[in-house]
């Protein structure tokens, strides 16, 4: 019986359908958290703003109690007038009670502010009495006041007060003992109510922490579970896949056959690539010179461009991008022979002043990758002075040309560096050159900061 191997195929595939059924429950042990966390923030905002009102119900309270003690004491009508603004109008208080009836009109912290709120509105009988007691001490027209005030009887003893006999008696229940005790008992009611609601905000918050470590738990073990199967495609794919390949590498660059080992698909490359072996061992593609540069400059094109870039040491390497300023309008106002020209002057000029071990490369319509190999930041100075020396060079006009200058933005490679990140560094530091003064240059450094 022929020996098939282990299909890679059908492994993975057992493994990524185990690995999407955990995944899958991963996800909704993960929805799951997130609601509750939502709850929580939720009931926490609730819980604040429940709170506020509260203490909005206690500062309302004192607000008309303000208003009213001032009135007795001075009769100006804007004190009145406040008080009844905030009764009748604003309504604090009676914005609170609604605001907390939202919870639970059964809760304790309801029924404590509920209780206030009588208190508080039981309260104004006094104070519409003291706020009667002072009109007619000042002998002021009654008809001009509100008819809660218009609505007040003046019991027989008080009326046959003097004017200051009246004034102080409305001084007296605004500032005395029992007017005292009755806003204390609001204050009582509204302490319980805030004690309350944070009894309530502790329990939501430890009923919900709870329910987030059994759900985190839970996360973690499925992770680990996850875990183990990556490590299990891992390890299936370096020993049936990337091992047989390694050994597989060094016979194909000493052009001998492949032994037919491993996974069942590197058994089939195997034979299929021993076959192809002995029919074309010319199957080679090397790069030519037409291939790789650029007709117009002579200088390495796209092509040779990203050859170079993944062959070259990054690590010790910078890449510098030129483009040139307003090349657009430059062609649309002298013509593309006109760009052509002032294209190759610039290649030239980029290509005379760099080392024969650098490599210049035209990798766009303007653009003009320079790879400086063994280079380092120590160098920024050496490469800012090639930038200013290359744009001297090309503010000298000859003939009809137009003036035409350069911007640059610079890498420099390092461990941890790939072509796309030193290429997207260099690139950011063009854009920052021509979106600001142009003719100039920028140098990447870990904190960004551009030199000229």
């Amino acid at each position: 019986m022929i020996n098939r191997g282990i299909s890679l195929r059908k492994l993975n595939i057992v493994i990524l359908i185990a690995a999407a059924v955990i995944s899958v429950v991963l996800f909704v042990v993960m929805s799951r958290s997130r609601k509750i966390y939502d709850d929580s923030r939720k009931f926490t905002e609730q819980f604040m703003e429940w709170k506020n009102a509260s203490s909005d119900l206690m500062r309302a309270s004192d607000y008309l109690t303000e208003q009213m003690q001032d009135y007795t004491v001075t009769g100006d009508r804007a004190y009145l007038d406040n008080y009844f603004t905030e009764a009748k109008v604003t309504k604090r208080r009676e914005n609170s009670l609604q605001v907390l009836s939202q919870g639970n009109t059964r809760s304790a912290a309801y029924i404590n502010l509920s209780a206030a709120m009588d208190e508080s509105m039981s309260l104004m009988e006094r104070e519409y009495y003291a706020a009667r007691l002072t009109i007619m001490a000042y002998g002021y027209d009654i008809s001009d006041y509100p008819e809660e005030i218009q609505a007040v009887k003046i019991m027989t003893p008080d009326t046959d007060l003097s004017a200051q006999g009246m004034k102080d008696m409305a001084m007296l229940m605004m500032h005395g003992e029992e007017y005292r005790k009755s806003k204390e008992v609001i204050s009582s009611h509204i302490d319980e109510c805030l004690k309350e609601l944070d009894n309530e905000m502790k329990a939501k918050q430890d009923e919900n922490a709870d329910k987030l470590k059994s759900q985190m738990l839970l996360e973690h073990i499925l992770t680990i579970i996850l875990v183990i199967l990556l490590l299990c495609i891992v390890l299936s794919t370096y020993q049936l896949v990337i091992k047989p390949l390694k050994y597989s590498v060094d016979l194909i660059r000493d052009e001998q056959d492949l032994p037919v080992s491993g996974a069942y698909e590197i058994r089939f490359l195997a034979k299929t690539y021993n076959l192809i072996h002995h029919t074309n061992l010319q199957s080679k593609e090397k790069l030519t010179y037409a291939a790789t540069h650029d007709k117009l400059t002579n200088l390495y094109n796209r092509r040779g461009y990203d050859f170079l870039l993944e062959n070259i040491d990054i690590e010790t390497s910078a890449l510098l991008l030129f483009d040139i300023d307003e090349f657009k309008s430059i062609n649309d106002t002298y013509g593309h022979d006109m760009g052509d020209k002032l294209l190759t002057k610039v290649a030239e000029t980029i290509f005379n002043n760099f080392r024969a071990q650098d490599y210049i490369c035209r990798i766009g319509g303007d653009e003009i990758a320079v790879l400086m190999v063994h280079s380092e930041p120590n160098l920024s100075s050496l490469i800012e002075s090639k930038v200013k020396k290359i744009n001297k060079t090309l503010s000298e006009i000859k003939d009809d040309e137009p003036a035409v200058s350069v911007s640059c933005g610079v890498a420099f490679g390092d461990s941890t560096t790939t072509p796309e990140i030193l290429f997207k560094r260099a690139d950011e530091c063009l854009y920052e050159v021509k979106n600001g003064e142009k003719q100039g240059i920028s140098i990447y450094k870990t904190e960004k900061k551009k030199k000229k």
